[in-house]
């Protein structure tokens, strides 16, 4: 099993920088950042651009992969988030992963910017602008006559993984569309519908139900389960986080990267 460390994309955009070359330093295999544009409104977190600070991270290390926790995709047109992606993977020679969903909270993420907040609306987005973002990031050209996008482009360069970098879907547990949308790509996130970590027993259903494909499972770590327990029950990667907003996150988090993951 992997170890990454989940960072919100919050604070100063060098301090993050800092965290993602001490998480590699430490022992850790994957460093990736939260996507919001503000968060919680009310909690007035200085939120930064997470691509432009994951080529910073691209630059600082050598090792670690470089990527999204989630990227809110209904939200994002499609050829931009490629092209970051394709970039990201070439600045970090090759190490860039892609994770997406619908993104949360809804009311601020979206609707504060005149965008959908309904859940089945995002979700066709989402599935529509999937579809692109794979084929962009393969290097075809691409024809497309959809019910939300419309697009002849061929977008160079590609992504320098192949056949494209890894997509890892997240969703709520045990909803069926996301682990239906996962089981076309690289590795299902399953999350409990009140947002908070899923335990091992849910990783065990979600690995029972993508049996037979290539799908792998990224657990997001929740307090007091034993990594093993997690590896158990079928998980590949294990990420773990800090909740943003509270007094001395941020140092917590350098802490948590320095300590190096929890089961080494």
């Amino acid at each position: 099993m992997r170890y990454g460390i989940s960072i919100p994309n919050m604070d100063d955009p060098t301090r993050l920088v800092g965290i993602a070359t001490t998480a590699e330093q430490a022992g850790w295999d994957g460093v990736f950042l939260w996507d919001h544009l503000q968060f919680v409104r009310d909690l007035a977190l200085d939120v930064v651009d997470p691509w432009v600070t994951l080529g910073a991270m691209a630059q600082a290390t050598e090792r670690v992969r470089l990527g999204t926790l989630v990227t809110p995709l209904p939200r994002r047109r499609p050829w931009k988030l490629a092209k970051e992606v394709s970039t990201l993977d070439h600045l970090s020679a090759g190490r860039a992963i892609l994770g997406v969903g619908l993104g949360e909270p809804a009311a601020d993420e979206y609707g504060a910017f005149g965008e959908p907040t309904d859940d089945r609306e995002r979700a066709a987005l989402l599935d529509e602008g999937l579809d692109l973002v794979d084929r962009f990031l393969r290097g075809d050209a691409v024809r497309h006559d959809g019910a939300h996008f419309q697009v002849d482009a061929h977008l160079h360069p590609s992504a320098r993984q192949r056949p494209r970098p890894p997509i890892w879907i997240a969703g709520k547990w045990p909803n069926r569309g996301p682990l239906e949308r996962a089981r076309r790509y690289d590795a299902f996130v399953p999350i409990q519908p009140d947002g908070q970590p899923a335990g091992p027993e849910v990783m065990a259903e979600a690995a029972a139900a993508l049996a037979g494909t290539d799908c792998q499972i990224v657990a997001c770590a929740a307090p007091e389960v034993a990594p093993s327990e997690y590896e158990d029950a079928g998980a590949a990667w294990l990420v773990d986080s800090t909740w943003p907003g509270m007094d001395g996150w941020v140092e917590d988090l350098e802490g948590q990267a320095a300590d190096g993951p929890p089961g080494r």
